[in-house]
């Protein structure tokens, strides 16, 4: 398994950097080399099952890009269906941008997947991200899975009822019911965590630790991410 650095600004700083040049990529053969790349380092890693799920849902949203681009873009005809002619520069770009998809996501679950919300705000607290933001993003992510409990006892609750979906107005009309329900319980559950908080003393700031100095090979590690980032844009560009 491959080691990753233990302090979160590292990773986050690295992942930043290597997405940002995934994104700038434009010949198919680099991207698919990156890709490649990418898929190895994920497999060293150990990423869960998990991971991989999430990444065929993203392989899912590529479906519509392949359908639908070659069609839209001028170039040389492969495929006519009708008036309308799909082009070998259409599916070229429908690869590119799969390609940056993919190893964008990819990089992002292997240095931060498996990370706890506190621990990336902390990390975006001492990279000077504005605090509203990083409170925002904690406690997002910190009762995602709460709400998510709550719309499941709803639809329990719903199928208890002998509810049954299907393609007609009671139907829309139950799920329209079950959304109000759902933001109205979410704002009741908003107020009653702001009122436990302030009787803790919460003044509008999380305490964050302050963070450790980063070690040599910290900055070894960003750097060499920095110089990957460097040649691969570079070979997409030659």
């Amino acid at each position: 398994m491959i080691g990753l650095p233990g302090d979160m600004r590292v990773r986050l700083v690295t992942a930043l950097i290597l997405v940002v040049a995934i994104s700038q990529l434009q010949t198919i053969p680099v991207a698919a080399t990156v890709l490649a790349a990418a898929v190895t380092v994920a497999v060293m890693s150990g990423i869960g099952g998990k991971a991989w799920l999430r990444m065929l849902h993203v392989e899912t949203f590529m479906i519509p890009l392949f359908v639908t681009l070659p069609f839209t873009v001028p170039g040389r005809a492969v495929l006519t269906i009708g008036p309308f002619d799909a082009s070998a520069e259409g599916f070229t770009r429908a690869a590119v941008i799969a390609c940056k998809v993919s190893a964008s996501v990819l990089t992002i679950v292997v240095f931060l997947g498996s990370v706890e919300a506190m621990r990336l705000g902390a990390a975006l607290h001492s990279l000077r991200v504005p605090e509203p933001i990083v409170r925002l993003f904690v406690l997002t992510v910190r009762y995602l899975s709460v709400i998510g409990g709550e719309a499941r006892r709803l639809q329990e609750a719903m199928r208890a009822r002998a509810f049954r979906p299907g393609s007609n107005r009671h139907t829309w009309r139950s799920y329209g019911n079950l959304v109000g329900m759902l933001l109205v319980r979410a704002l009741d559950r908003a107020q009653r965590v702001e009122e436990a908080m302030l009787c803790r003393g919460f003044s509008g700031r999380f305490p964050w630790q302050k963070p450790p100095r980063l070690s040599r090979s910290e900055m070894g590690f960003m750097a060499l991410a920095t110089t990957a980032a460097v040649l691969i844009t570079a070979a997409d560009r030659l």
